[in-house]
């Protein structure tokens, strides 16, 4: 069991399967309401990246998993979990990384690649054209309803997406006033993307709704890649295509 303080005193919990490899570390930063485990490691994906001679290390996000579980909003979004990715770098005195990041840890990753030199290559997978979009006037009234989700009574959801979310989060056991935070706080700014000059993979479930138009994103990075596999938002974590797309691009 590891863990350090990152850069605002929230203690980040990671874990580490290490392997002798010329090629820099995987880190691994997982979705909304989910840790490293549900993510990475119970549908495989870190034993692929093992296998295929990668070390690898996952955090579970502030908030989330074993990490540190504030209740402020002001501790919460994307950026300040970038940050805590550059933190992990400098705990570990890592001096080169290839980043994957699903669903909102795929924002963490674009973020964290705008500003942070270490990063190889990037993979975002589980988002798509509404990357682009987070300052809309939609989405904030979205990041309140789910708040107001994780903190209501589950029966009271009429709203599917929104019982999705709350029933992972009953599954998981998650902190639901720490997700609630979190809900408030998604990055509504837009992402400099421009700034993304390392290779970059757009990874996505063709059934994935939370992906759609992922070609608008893939075109305003420059160079950027994009793979479409089978699967939807959650079925694809398990699914060989997605996997070796990871690991192929990685190598």
């Amino acid at each position: 069991m590891s863990r350090f303080k990152s850069f605002d005193g929230v203690e980040i919990y990671y874990q580490a399967w290490l392997r002798k490899s010329a090629l820099p570390p995987v880190v691994l930063q997982h979705g909304y309401v989910a840790n490293m485990r549900v993510n990475w490691v119970v549908p495989g994906i870190v034993r692929r990246l093992n296998l295929a001679g990668r070390s690898v290390i996952a955090l579970d996000a502030r908030g989330h998993g074993r990490s540190g579980r504030p209740h402020d909003p002001a501790s919460y979004g994307e950026s300040r979990m970038a940050k805590d990715i550059s933190c992990l770098l400098d705990e570990l005195g890592l001096e080169e990384i290839d980043l994957v990041g699903y669903s909102m840890g795929a924002t963490v990753a674009l973020l964290a690649a705008t500003q942070e030199r270490r990063i190889r290559r990037v993979v975002a997978g589980g988002i798509g054209g509404a990357t682009l979009h987070l300052d809309s006037r939609y989405r904030a009234s979205g990041r309140k309803a789910l708040a107001n989700a994780m903190l209501a009574s589950r029966w009271s959801i009429r709203d599917p997406t929104l019982a999705g979310f709350r029933l992972l989060a009953d599954m998981v056991w998650a902190d639901r006033k720490a997700m609630a935070a979190q809900a408030l706080a998604f990055h509504s700014k837009r992402i400099p993307l421009e700034r993304i000059t390392v290779p970059t993979l757009i990874l996505v479930g063709d059934s994935d709704p939370f992906a759609s138009h992922p070609q608008k994103l893939q075109r305003a990075i420059r160079g950027a890649q994009l793979k479409v596999v089978p699967g939807d938002h959650s079925s694809v974590l398990v699914k060989p295509g997605f996997q070796n797309a990871i690991v192929e691009f990685l190598r």
